[in-house]
């Protein structure tokens, strides 16, 4: 028998899993209070908004893909926001910047994620907005625990936060100190405003329907949209060294609305795997599975060195036209029935040989695509007009805050839910993290910087526009068997997201592994491919492996010429969670690896 780090959940009622068991346990009580699967989602997700504040944030971004059983179809909700009235790409070349800025104001684009949960609670929920935001004003009032990673971050942000954003030393350094691991962190700002919103939505009286949509206009031309404008009218430290004024302004959020769109899938044996459009980095699991399609992925050991190779050959090729091709298709042509053919595919796979590639290789497809920038990991030159030290108290290791933050991302948060109607959804909220930009006084929360993933290459289909969504990396899953949904999962990682979801798909797929097997075996991912993030380097040849593959499997790697990056038991971010529908029965599991994701379900 198989021993997993904790049981597949099984179930007939509800199951929820997500990245923090405060959200699981929002997202049920939903479930328990006579709600669907998008009540237990709005739930889920303003709680991970909360308690992740080093992932993510009530001002950031999300995408949404579902199943619905009254409307008997699959649909994404696009809750990404746009780019200012002012962002474009010559605008910031004129400043002199060579690539987008990887934190304040700069990079900011309409906050999405409350848009989105307003829209998937009007269209698909059923439970009045005071009842959907209780648990998470609840915990922002009286705290959630702060892991260890989230008061590391905060302790080597104290100088940063003091001296140049006194808006979230307020927020996250009580007292004027860092939390210690272990205690409790209230931020009573949000829970404020939440209350806010209730308060004015139900102000306005009038159906269910109503008042979510009056919450919704509080946030983009009410208060909250006030005092962003106010904001960022006024200078801010960012990664350049200098304080800079911002671009985003009220009337960009009064002009954004969140939007149900149409899935992008891939039929891949048995199943349809269905995914958001190329304004995030979607289909690239898609063109993975076009491309392993013409391997025999099942009669490979799934912790063998030929899978290892195999699906990481393939996903630098896919990684590789994601960086040329993708942008939002809102005002870029995206080929992507050029990219996920047959013919297309087999000619990319061919270039998958016996040895790991150390180049990068797009493909060519005449009228579309762009050039890449490759710069390689450690070769950004940070030399500001101000140096902003960052470390916790009393290290003698200080570094400037640009090259900091260059290590030190912000990430992402997930969500997996199936109710006992058959409802399942999908979804990774990110963006608006603590370490990226400062506090919105009187809001108690940071804006997104989702803008930094975007070219200042004019040409290229990712270029900043007006208007125009970034190119992200948060891509949650939904997967049809037989015609019949089946399937939701997805994980946080930035760039990963599609390494670590797609393995797990794989592993359960054509390898037999329940949901929990599925994500607890070892893990590994790529750093070949410009990050999405500032400041967009790369590492050739990379492979992420943990230690607990054999060690034969270790070292044909090796052998066979990849660059090893070897992390103990467990030590990668990937962090899947997986959720699955077969008649009444309902499945689900998370990985142990962040020590707080969970599954539940009864």
């Amino acid at each position: 028998m198989t021993v997993t780090s904790r049981p597949e959940i099984v179930g007939t009622f509800g199951v929820v899993a997500t990245t923090h068991w405060l959200a699981s346990a929002a997202g049920m009580a939903m479930l328990e209070k006579g709600g669907n699967a998008f009540d237990a989602a709005v739930a889920a997700g303003t709680v991970l908004n909360v308690v992740e504040p080093d992932q993510n944030g009530p001002g950031g971004d999300v995408p949404i893909i579902l199943w619905s059983a009254a409307k008997a179809k699959v649909e994404v909700i696009c809750g990404q926001g746009t780019a200012p009235a002012g962002a474009t790409s010559g605008w910031f070349r004129d400043q002199g910047f060579d690539r987008m800025p990887g934190s304040g104001h700069l990079p900011a684009v309409v906050p999405g994620s409350f848009g989105a949960w307003m829209l998937l609670a009007a269209e698909y929920g059923t439970l009045p907005l005071r009842e959907l935001l209780a648990p998470v004003i609840a915990i922002a009032t009286e705290g959630f625990l702060v892991k260890r990673e989230v008061a590391d971050l905060l302790a080597a942000l104290v100088g940063m936060f003091t001296t140049h954003w006194p808006s979230s030393a307020e927020i996250f350094l009580p007292g004027g100190r860092a939390p210690e691991a272990g205690t409790l962190l209230a931020v009573p700002a949000q829970a404020a405003t939440y209350r806010r919103l209730v308060a004015e939505a139900e102000a306005a009286g009038g159906s269910r329907e109503h008042q979510i949509e009056a919450a919704r206009r509080a946030w983009y031309e009410g208060f909250v949209a006030e005092a962003i404008d106010r904001f960022f009218r006024q200078p801010v430290m960012d990664t350049s060294g200098v304080a800079n004024k911002g671009l985003l302004s009220g009337s960009d959020l009064a002009g954004w609305r969140a939007a149900i769109e149409e899935p992008i899938t891939y039929d891949y044996g048995d199943y349809t795997v269905c995914k958001a459009g190329p304004w995030a980095q979607s289909p690239v699991m898609l063109q993975q599975l076009a491309l392993l399609k013409g391997f025999d992925i099942a009669g490979m050991a799934p912790n063998g060195p030929d899978f290892v190779h195999t699906v990481q050959e393939c996903v630098k090729l896919a990684l590789a036209d994601r960086e040329a091709f993708y942008g939002d298709p809102r005002f870029v042509d995206v080929p992507l029935d050029r990219l996920l053919s047959d013919d297309y595919n087999a000619a990319r796979r061919e270039l998958v040989e016996d040895r790991a590639s150390m180049a990068m290789r797009p493909g060519t497809i005449p009228g579309f695509g762009g050039a890449i920038a490759l710069r390689d990991e450690g070769s950004s030159n940070y030399a500001h007009a101000e140096t902003v030290d960052v470390a916790a108290p009393g290290s003698v290791t200080r570094t400037d805050y640009a090259q900091w933050q260059a290590r030190h991302p912000g990430d992402t948060c997930h969500f997996d839910i199936i109710d006992r109607w058959g409802n399942m959804i999908s979804s990774t909220p990110s963006g608006g993290w603590c370490s990226g930009a400062p506090v919105v006084p009187g809001l108690g929360f940071c804006v997104s910087t989702r803008g930094q993933m975007f070219s200042l290459d004019a040409d290229h289909p990712n270029a900043i526009q007006p208007g125009k969504r970034p190119r992200t990396t948060l891509t949650p899953t939904l997967a049809l068997r037989r015609g019949e949904p089946y399937l939701v999962f997805g994980t946080p990682g930035g760039d990963q997201q599609d390494q670590w979801a797609l393995h797990a798909f794989l592993r359960h797929v054509h390898h037999g592994m329940n949901l929990q097997q599925a994500v607890d075996v070892p893990s590994f991912h790529t750093n070949h491919v410009p990050s999405s993030f500032f400041p967009r380097e790369w590492v050739p040849g990379h492979l992420a492996i943990e230690g607990t593959f054999p060690a034969a499997t270790l070292a044909a790697l090796d052998r066979r010429g990849h660059r090893l990056d070897v992390a103990p038991h467990w030590g990668h971010y990937n962090s899947v969670t997986m959720a699955s529908r077969v008649g009444r029965v309902l499945r689900a599991g998370a990985s142990p690896r962040r020590m707080q994701c969970y599954a539940v379900g009864r």
